[in-house]
């Protein structure tokens, strides 16, 4: 189980994305804060594995959270979840000390995809995946809102359509094989198939 607090200062933002986690059988929201000062202060006391901070809070900041953080916590995991499409603040978090920078605008998966690669220590740090996830036509919307797909799930699908097995998907995504078997079953299930054949054959037809 996947430990996670929370903290942003819209109440009804906050108790929508813990709701969304919760739906997840491998995370768990232990805690929620509507600023930045009482999530560190938990922090300090509490064992956590994913920390979730917006970066404009009352008492504390998002930067300040991060700062506070990597001062009595130094290797705790740190996501900036931010509505802020920004190079300059991008890098400003993750200057800082985040892990990983995530659009709220992003599909929901990407969120908890990244939740689950920070965790394992295998997220790859790059601002044009986080515009990647925002971008609407990154690739064909049909098959993306159809099957409710992340931009992982279809980074792996094509990596399938060209005859990648796991292990080399792994390596070429910098995750761990057993992260890349997690996605397929979950791909599987979205896309209503039992082998990777029936999953290429889906891909093809939908032009992925």
């Amino acid at each position: 189980m996947i430990r996670i607090v929370l903290a942003d200062d819209h109440k009804m933002f906050a108790k929508g994305i813990k709701g969304l986690l919760e739906e997840e059988d491998d995370l768990l929201v232990t805690a929620m804060f509507h600023n930045g000062k009482d999530l560190v202060e938990h922090v300090k006391k509490n064992k956590v594995d994913i920390i979730l901070t917006d970066m404009n809070m009352p008492k504390l900041d998002g930067i300040g959270v991060i700062n506070g953080i990597r001062k009595h916590v130094p290797h705790a995991k740190i996501i900036v979840l931010s509505m802020y499409d920004d190079q300059l603040v991008y890098d400003k978090a993750i200057n800082s000390g985040a892990n990983a920078y995530v659009l709220k605008g992003s599909d929901p998966d990407e969120l908890i995809y990244t939740i689950r690669e920070v965790f394992e220590g295998s997220y790859v740090l790059d601002y044009k995946r986080v515009l990647f996830q925002s971008e609407p036509n990154g690739y064909p919307d049909h098959f993306k809102e159809k099957f409710k797909l992340s931009r992982r799930e279809l980074e792996i699908i094509r990596m399938i359509k060209d005859g990648k097995l796991n292990k080399e998907i792994a390596e070429m995504l910098s995750l761990s094989q057993h992260t890349v078997e997690a996605h397929r079953k979950r791909i599987h299930a979205k896309l209503g198939v039992s082998t990777a054949v029936e999953l290429v054959k889906k891909a093809i037809e939908m032009n992925v």
